[in-house]
């Protein structure tokens, strides 16, 4: 696992939270939910092939 995908995650938190407070004071809250929505569907995906890979890693080292 690269520093550079905790990076990209930080980059979108940041964008997310600000997107999402200048939406809330302009009175789109809706569109402010899905925008953290959004952020964190894409995180998770950015995330998925790493979790996947500590399984497999955590199933071939309690097979032994």
């Amino acid at each position: 696992m690269s520093i550079t995908i905790i990076f990209k995650i930080a980059a979108v938190g940041i964008l997310v939270s600000v997107l999402s407070q200048v939406l809330r004071h302009s009175g789109r809250e809706e569109q402010a939910f899905l925008t953290s929505l959004a952020g964190l569907l894409i995180v998770l995906f950015w995330i998925i092939p790493y979790i996947s890979e500590l399984f497999q890693t955590m199933q071939e080292l309690f097979s032994l």
